[in-house]
């Protein structure tokens, strides 16, 4: 059998804006036909746009294969195309074996059938006989967790349960291809680290092949080995996925741009932005800067600003507040200020987090919260030893020196190892 899952080459889907097709009576087709010759320009001229142009690239079996970029950069055309769901203008795409696509809430499900239904129907579409499915179907349902809706029309299902159930279906079925788009995000945050822990499982012990489209890079990273870079329709980039990723950070800033309604009573937010203090992706322990750009609408006779962080579970882990640090004088209305923090080493391990801001004129008694929460991306990095680190390590990491009893060296060929602090018996 071919080691090749996925083979690319010169993929291109080019589409039509603007053009307006309508129905036409035989009278209106005769017109057109004879005034065509005698016209100078055409008329409803369709504007061409490439959401994908000359794509080419080969997967592996077992490979899992992450798909960045920014909104509109033609990762979910991609696997519109892989999928068969719309036809290339070019180039061509050979998939080996049976693939699954999750690519939208309720794809593959007829809406008038139970979920029961449904889990033949699709396993039926893979081309599995019915006792193949039966062994499964427990499964699935579990994963799920559609037990009590099971002979419900799935019309009738939420978003969350389309998921679930769609995705469950996806995973158990043993397609020898699955392609998952951004379609977890419509999960509750529970389900979503249960979907990625099994694609993790799925990935690493049954030799699946998978690409994954998502714009959480810390899922990104812990899933996929190699990664492809789309920008304007274009594969900018292959790689290792670390790699793959860090170029994505670099060149997408991690900014919250806010918009004209964004504001307080007393301010207006013009913009919250993470970095790295000299550029680049922000890793465990490198200095950073937060930056608040505001304007107020009035005099600020005492300005304060206030961080909190939250992890990716909606904890908060850290929290800042500048009349701790500093005291500010009088800010004038109207005059646009940047104010913030340094972060000499920012301690969190890699993952996704996000940041609350609270704006405040210290002479009024109460701090006005910033609607919205704005994202950022702490990237995967050497830590301890440099491997990678799980759950079992927390948020945050700890700047730490080990401590070894000296006698364990005595007499031994070794030493003390370096950056560790020799401790003798008497010093407990």
């Amino acid at each position: 059998m071919s080691e090749t899952a996925i083979h690319v080459a010169g993929l291109g889907k080019e589409y039509r804006i603007g053009k307006r097709e309508s129905y036409r009576s035989l009278r209106d087709t005769l017109a057109e036909a004879f005034h065509k010759p005698f016209r100078r320009s055409p008329r409803n001229q369709a504007e061409q746009f490439w959401a994908l142009k000359d794509v080419s690239f080969e997967v592996k079996r077992g490979e899992v294969i992450g798909i960045i970029g920014r909104n509109g950069a033609g990762k979910s055309t991609l696997l519109k195309l892989l999928s068969r769901i719309t036809e290339p203008t070019k180039g061509y795409a050979d998939i080996y074996g049976r693939i699954a696509s999750l690519l939208e809430v309720g794809t593959g499900f007829h809406p008038e059938l139970t979920g029961r239904e449904n889990i033949y129907l699709n396993g039926a579409i893979l081309g599995m006989k019915k006792a193949e499915i039966q062994r499964h179907f427990d499964d699935i349902v579990a994963f799920a967790e559609v037990e009590k809706f099971l002979d419900m029309p799935v019309k009738h299902y939420s978003s969350g349960m389309h998921v679930r159930l769609g995705f469950s279906v996806a995973v158990h079925l043993e397609p020898e291809v699955l392609v998952v788009d951004e379609v977890l995000a419509v999960g509750d945050a529970q389900f979503q680290r249960k979907c990625l822990s099994k694609l993790k499982s799925v990935g690493r012990t049954s030799g699946r092949t998978i690409l994954f489209v998502s714009h959480n890079m810390a899922a990104v990273r812990s899933i996929c080995t190699r990664g492809i870079l789309l920008d304007r329709g274009e594969a900018v980039l292959q790689g290792q996925i670390d790699e793959v990723v860090d170029s994505y950070l670099r060149d997408n800033p991690q900014t919250g741009l806010a918009s004209q309604s964004l504001e307080t009573p007393s301010f207006f937010l013009d913009s919250v932005e993470i970095r790295q203090a000299k550029g680049g992706v922000i890793k465990t322990f490198d200095p950073v800067q937060i930056l608040v750009t505001f304007t107020p609408k009035q005099d600020i006779a005492d300005f304060g600003l206030y961080i909190g962080i939250f992890s990716g579970e909606e904890q908060r882990v850290a929290g800042l507040d500048s009349p701790d640090f500093v005291t500010l004088p009088p800010i004038p209305a109207g005059r646009q200020t940047t104010a913030g923090f340094e972060i000499a080493s920012f301690p969190f391990l890699a993952g996704n987090y996000r940041m609350e801001v609270y704006l405040k004129d210290l002479s009024v008694p109460k701090y006005e919260c910033v609607e919205g929460l704005f994202a950022f991306e702490v990237a995967e990095s050497p830590v301890y030893g440099g491997r990678k680190l799980d759950r079992w390590f927390g948020t945050v990491g700890l700047a730490a020196k080990p401590i070894v009893d000296e006698s364990l060296y005595a007499g031994a060929m070794s030493e003390v190892p370096p950056g560790a602090a020799a401790v003798s018996p008497e010093a407990y």
